[in-house]
């Protein structure tokens, strides 16, 4: 691994551990569900309508760790930091493991 993909590895490592800023933030200014992460429901209530293109892709795509979390019933601030950052070590595995897989397709088929 050379310089800047450690420096890359750290700032990513770094945004992860920063993830559940996204459950305090929202709590520390009374503001409900963390920004963006709203619902059809919740969207409507925001600006009196849901876009077209929510409602008609609202649906499609179901989250592995809805929520971030592997148990809803559970309410206790620290289990769901954890459960954040683990969503968001899923996240960057993932997104690592493609992109490695993609770059050495890429590489191989581009020689």
């Amino acid at each position: 691994m050379n310089n800047v993909q450690k420096k890359i590895m750290i700032v990513l490592l770094i945004l992860i551990l920063l993830a559940p800023a996204g459950l305090f933030l929202p709590i520390f200014f009374n503001a409900g569900d963390a920004w963006g992460e709203w619902s059809a429901v919740t969207l409507k209530e925001f600006i009196g309508y849901v876009p077209a293109g929510l409602v008609k892709y609202t649906d499609i795509w179901k989250a592995p760790l809805k929520d971030y979390t592997i148990n809803s019933n559970d309410t206790s601030m620290v289990h769901h930091s954890g459960y954040y950052i683990l969503s968001g070590l899923i996240g960057a595995m993932l997104t690592m493991i493609v992109t490695m897989i993609l770059s050495k397709f890429i590489i191989r088929n581009g020689k």
